[in-house]
């Protein structure tokens, strides 16, 4: 999964592709580097984000969108947590929707299961703007918890079984030694059979497990461990450098 962020304040790469035209050139260099899913974010998830308007996030997306599905032969999912957003993204060409707030708000899963769409559950301490440094002792069986209730409540609104995919949510209010463990054991988040995507890319715990690596790097390194242990899918910021270590080009 590549990740496109049209923000101008995400953590790693914000304000690189705001402008349409150069999103959009990205998004053709990632397939072309071996991604199989685009996923386009238009508000900023980091620690201390300020939230945007499902407006702001539109005026963002749109124009993207509307150049890139028709002319893309893979999935193109959104990175939102407005149902508002996800409905116009999923009416424009996308067909997964990549919730980090785990279809908890409100109508998000009856738009994800009225237009039959794939889903991201993801897991999240706390909120951007207000997110705790660590969890607490249990916190891998308190994740896991999490990701059965969701999926569980996700399958009686009427979104299929096939269509979920889980997220243990790593760097969202978890330390650099969580985040660790988290990697090195995906498959404990499939909950009897669902996949499991790892997003660990670029974050800030990889410079405490891979001390003066490249920070793509180390994420490339991070996502062969997350496919070792189980996970399906990695979101990653450069699709070349992992697909290379991966051997999936």
């Amino acid at each position: 999964m590549g990740i496109l962020n049209v923000t101008p304040d995400s953590f790693s790469d914000g304000g690189l592709w705001t402008d349409p035209t150069a999103a959009v050139r990205h998004a053709f260099d990632m397939v072309d580097q071996g991604a199989g899913v685009i996923d386009i974010g238009a508000e900023s998830t980091r620690p201390n984000a300020s939230p945007v308007t499902a407006q702001e996030e539109l005026a963002r997306l749109e124009p993207v969108l509307k150049e890139l599905a028709p002319s893309v032969d893979v999935p193109i999912s959104v990175d939102t947590m407005k149902a508002e957003v996800a409905e116009r993204c999923i009416a424009l060409g996308a067909t997964i929707v990549n919730d980090v707030l785990g279809l908890r708000g409100p109508g998000m899963t009856e738009v994800c299961a009225s237009t039959g769409v794939d889903v991201v559950i993801m897991h999240m301490n706390g909120m951007p703007e207000s997110m705790p440094a660590a969890m607490g002792d249990g916190f891998m069986d308190e994740i896991r918890g999490f990701l059965e209730a969701r999926a569980s409540y996700a399958l009686d609104a009427g979104i299929r079984r096939e269509s979920i995919i889980l997220d243990p949510g790593i760097g969202f209010g978890k330390d650099p030694v969580q985040n660790s463990e988290i990697l090195e054991n995906s498959s404990y988040f499939s909950c009897g059979g669902y996949p499991v995507l790892s997003a660990s890319s670029r974050k800030r715990f990889l410079a405490t497990r891979y001390p003066g690596m490249d920070r793509d790097d180390a994420s490339a390194e991070a996502a062969l461990v997350a496919v070792r242990s189980g996970a399906a899918m990695v979101r990653v910021h450069d699709v070349a450098r992992t697909a290379e270590l991966l051997g999936v080009r």
